[in-house]
Formats: structure tokens, C-alpha cells, sequence
């Protein structure tokens, strides 16, 4: 990879990653366009340069994310009780983090094999555009609820499985997991970004000792500079995108998100079927 095939990828990652649209479709779709070899750094590039991503919900939500539950425990709480209500917010990220943690670790083989296909990502973004063009009537109506509860975040965590096929997005999964269970488009975003940090981090790091396990530690430290290089730009690139993404979609909801991923899924299978190469090597 050149530094400006490693600059643009990562703004793609920032951008993407927390909007729903799919960063790693766009990431596959990017490497088919400039013509990047599916190497195994390649591959554990666009897993790494996601740590950027996740230093950006902490930068932005850090006094949210690092904090303690410090109202009282519920009356005749034993021991345990009283520590999950301290530890409330990492619990119920946690409850929902489990499910994806299996599925993944189940399916690692299978979800790479997917990894390679530009035509699933193109299928998969007009699908979810065009279910994104009815979500909020589907799930929006009177939508007043924003506390987490446990129930409700493992039902995320559910719906969080099903982003592990390219194309379908883990924040667009998570955040109608949550519309699902009656939160506010606000509340399910947020939580969406916050569960992004141990989803994202999980992955990385079993990237990264998978790549290490098969003598990949040379390839890292010959790639160092590329891998810190895609990090900063994907750092402040999500940070951008996220305080965009609240703004608009508390306001506007997600029917133009849907639309661009039909226009755009679209247009990759047209240029395909005109026999333009997109699929990654």
C-alpha cells in the first residue's frame, strides 16, 4: 500500500464507521477501485486502523463512558447486585458486546471468505437501504425511551450479529436494534458508538493475534508507520462523522442514508454487470 492508498482508505473508515452505511463495504469497494491487493496486511489494516475510530467515542463521550453508577444499589441487593448496579454501564455493554464475541469467533472463517466479495456488499447495501427507508416508521413511532436496560442490550448485541456480513453496517444493525426496543434514533446512536469501543477493539486485537500467530510480526513492524499513519486519520476523520451523524439523524432520521446506499449499492452491480472489475484480487 502507498501512503495515499493508506490516507484514503482510512478517511473512508472514519467517515463510515459510525454512520450506517457499512465502513467495511466501503473499505472493500475502496480497495477494488484503487486496485489494493487483498494481502494479509491489507486485511488486518482495515481492522487495525478501527483503535483510531474507537479513541474518537472516547475522546468525544469520555466523562459518559468512564463513569460509575453512583446511586443507590436496589434495597435487599446482595453483594453481586450491588456490584453489577456500580459496574451498570460496562454490564450492559458487556451483555450486549457476548453475542457478536461468539458469532464471531464461531464464523471467523466464513465472515473472511465474505470479506472478499464486493458483489455481497453491493447486494447487502441496497437491501439494508432500502429496510433504512422504512425504519422509522417501523420502530420510530413515539419512540420516548432512552434508558439501556439489560433486556434491551442484549437484543442489540442480537441485532449487532447480523453487521458481521459486508454490506449490512454494525452501526445501522446496532442503532435499529435499539429503535427496535423503543429508544429514541439519539439514545440508540449513542449506544451504538459506545458498544463500537469493545466490538471494535475484540476484533482488532484477534486480528492482530491472528496475524501474529502466523509469523506476522515482521510485517507489522515493516508496516508500522502505514499502520499509525491510518490510525490518525481515521481518529479525526470518525470524530467529525460522529458529531455529524447525532445531529442529523436526530433530526432528519435515516431515509437519506437509505437512499444513498441503494444509489450506491446500485451503481457498483450496474458497473460490474458492464464487466468493469471491481472485486478484490
Amino acid at each position: 500500500m502507498t501512503w495515499l492508498e493508506t490516507v484514503i482508505i482510512a478517511i473512508v473508515e472514519g467517515l463510515t464507521e459510525f454512520l450506517p452505511v457499512s465502513s467495511t463495504g466501503h473499505m472493500i469497494i475502496t480497495q477494488g477501485l484503487l486496485g489494493v491487493e487483498s494481502t494479509d496486511f491489507v486485511k488486518a489494516f482495515t481492522f487495525i486502523i478501527q483503535f483510531g475510530a474507537i479513541l474518537s467515542v472516547l475522546v468525544l463521550y469520555w466523562k459518559r463512558f468512564f463513569q460509575l453508577n453512583n446511586t443507590p444499589a436496589p434495597e435487599g441487593a446482595n453483594a453481586v447486585g450491588r456490584l453489577l448496579h456500580k459496574f451498570d454501564f460496562y454490564w450492559k455493554l458487556f451483555i450486549a458486546f457476548v453475542p457478536a464475541a461468539v458469532f464471531g469467533l464461531l464464523f471467523s472463517d466464513a465472515i473472511d471468505a465474505m470479506l472478499e466479495s464486493v458483489t455481497v456488499v453491493a447486494v447487502m447495501l441496497v437491501v439494508g437501504g432500502i429496510f433504512m427507508l422504512f425504519s422509522d416508521r417501523l420502530f420510530n413511532k413515539g419512540s420516548e425511551q432512552t434508558e439501556m436496560t439489560p433486556k434491551r442490550s442484549f437484543m442489540i448485541g442480537l441485532f449487532q450479529c447480523i453487521s458481521m456480513i459486508p454490506g449490512v453496517s454494525r452501526s445501522m444493525a446496532t442503532i435499529i436494534g435499539g429503535m427496535s426496543q423503543g429508544l429514541t434514533r439519539k439514545a440508540a446512536a449513542e449506544f451504538s458508538f459506545f458498544l463500537a469501543v469493545p466490538t471494535m477493539f475484540g476484533a482488532t486485537v484477534y486480528k492482530i493475534y491472528k496475524l501474529l500467530s502466523t509469523g506476522g510480526t515482521a510485517l507489522i513492524m515493516d508496516n508500522l508507520s502505514t499502520l499509525i499513519i491510518g490510525n490518525v486519520v481515521a481518529f479525526i476523520v470518525a470524530m467529525l462523522a460522529i458529531k455529524f451523524f447525532i445531529n442529523f439523524v436526530s433530526k432528519y432520521g435515516f431515509v437519506a442514508f437509505g437512499w444513498y446506499r441503494i444509489i450506491a449499492g446500485g451503481l457498483i452491480l450496474v458497473l460490474m454487470l458492464c464487466g468493469i472489475k471491481l472485486e478484490i484480487m
